[in-house]
C-alpha cells in the first residue's frame, strides 16, 4: 500500500511516499481502508519534533496521524461494534497517512454513507475537540465567547457551534483580514486581529468592560496569559492547543483568581474515555448539524496523498481557512 512515512525531522520534504505491507488488525482493532486524511497543524509541529504533548513519542520510520475517513476493511478479535463495510471516521495520533490505517475500536464513528469524506473528516477530532470545549466550559445562551484562531480546523466550527447554542456575542481572534472576514461570515459578531498589540484592548471593549464569559485557547503562550486577564467574574478559559508552540506555562499570579476566573484544559482523549455517553451524544448531534447545515466543515484544499509536502506547506502558511484534507482516491 501507499504511505507516507518520515525518517528524520525536518521540513516538508522529509515526507516520502513509500510502498510498506497492509497491517493487521490486532485485539479491539478495526482496519480502516482510508478515502480521506486531514492535515492539521499539530502533525506539522510533530514533523519538526516540538509538538508540545506528552504521549508524542515518535519512532522512526514515523507514519503521521489524523482523522481518518473510510470504510471497515477488516477487524481484530474482539471487535463487536462495526461490520466490514462500514463506513467509518477516526483520530488516530499515528498511522494516518496511509491507505489502510489501523485504529482502536473506540476511536471509530459511524460516518453516513451519502457524507463527503473530506467533509466527514469533522467528525472524528475537530468538531468533538469544538464540541467538547463548549461543554467543559459549560456554556450558556446568552453568554459571550472568545474563540482563538477561529479560521482554522477547530476554530471555524466552534465558532458555529457557540452561535448553535445560543452565545450571546462570538469574538472571533484571526492573523489577517481574510480570515476574520471567513469568520463574519460564519457567525462571528465581533472582529478581532491577534497580531495587532491592541488585540486584548479591543476584546475588552467589545464587551464593555466586564470580560468575556468563555475563551477558547488553542494557541497558548502570550495568549493564554492575556486572556486569563480578560475573563469576566466566573469566566472560564479552555485551553486545548498550542499553535503558538512551546512547553512554557503563563504564569499567573493566585490573586487574579480571585475574581472566580477558572482555567483548564482539554484533550479529546480524555474526553472520550471520561464523558463516553455524551461524545457519543455530541457525534450525533454534529452529524446533524453537518447534514442540516447549521454548521459547515470548510473544506480549503483536497490533496491526492502524495502531495502531502504541499498539504504541510499549506498548513504552516498559515494562509488558509477551514481545513487541508489529503485523498487516496479510494470512494465509499
Amino acid at each position: 500500500m501507499r504511505t507516507i512515512r518520515f525518517h528524520e525531522f525536518g521540513g516538508p520534504e522529509v515526507l516520502r511516499l513509500e510502498d510498506t505491507p497492509v497491517p493487521r488488525p490486532g485485539p479491539g482493532q478495526v482496519l480502516i481502508a482510508a478515502e480521506a486524511v486531514s492535515v492539521g497543524f499539530a502533525q506539522t509541529q510533530m514533523r519538526r519534533d516540538i509538538f508540545p504533548a506528552p504521549m508524542w513519542h515518535p519512532r522512526f520510520p514515523v507514519v503521521l496521524g489524523g482523522d481518518v475517513v473510510g470504510v471497515v476493511a477488516g477487524l481484530g478479535p474482539g471487535v463487536s461494534g462495526f461490520r466490514e463495510g462500514d463506513r467509518v471516521g477516526a483520530f488516530t495520533l499515528h498511522g494516518a497517512y496511509a491507505e489502510y490505517v489501523v485504529v482502536d475500536e473506540e476511536a471509530v464513528l459511524p460516518v453516513p454513507d451519502g457524507m463527503d469524506a473530506a467533509e466527514a473528516t469533522a467528525l472524528p477530532s475537530p468538531g468533538p475537540i469544538a464540541m467538547g470545549t463548549l461543554s467543559t466550559a459549560s456554556l450558556r445562551p446568552g453568554e459571550s465567547v472568545l474563540v482563538h484562531a477561529a479560521s482554522g480546523g477547530i476554530g471555524h466550527l466552534a465558532v458555529q457551534l457557540a452561535r448553535a447554542a445560543g452565545a450571546g456575542q462570538v469574538i472571533a481572534t484571526a492573523g489577517s483580514a481574510r480570515k476574520l472576514e471567513f469568520a463574519r461570515e460564519l457567525g462571528a459578531d465581533v472582529l478581532i486581529d491577534y497580531s495587532e498589540d491592541d488585540w486584548a484592548d479591543r476584546v475588552r471593549d467589545a464587551t464593555g468592560g466586564k470580560g468575556v464569559d468563555v475563551i477558547l485557547d488553542s494557541v497558548g503562550g502570550e495568549v493564554l496569559r492575556r486572556g486569563v486577564g480578560l475573563l469576566a467574574p466566573f469566566g472560564r478559559l479552555v485551553f486545548y492547543g498550542s499553535a503558538g508552540g512551546g512547553l512554557a506555562i503563563p504564569s499567573v499570579s493566585p490573586m487574579e483568581l480571585i475574581d472566580m476566573r477558572f482555567i483548564t484544559g482539554f484533550a479529546l482523549s480524555r474526553w472520550r474515555a471520561a464523558r463516553r455517553k455524551q461524545y457519543l451524544d455530541n457525534h450525533d448531534a454534529l452529524v446533524r448539524y453537518l447534514s442540516d447545515g447549521t454548521v459547515r466543515h470548510a473544506i480549503h484544499a483536497t490533496l491526492p496523498l502524495e502531495e502531502v509536502a504541499t498539504a504541510h506547506e499549506l498548513v504552516e502558511s498559515r494562509a488558509h481557512t477551514g481545513r487541508i484534507v489529503l485523498l487516496t482516491g479510494r470512494t465509499g
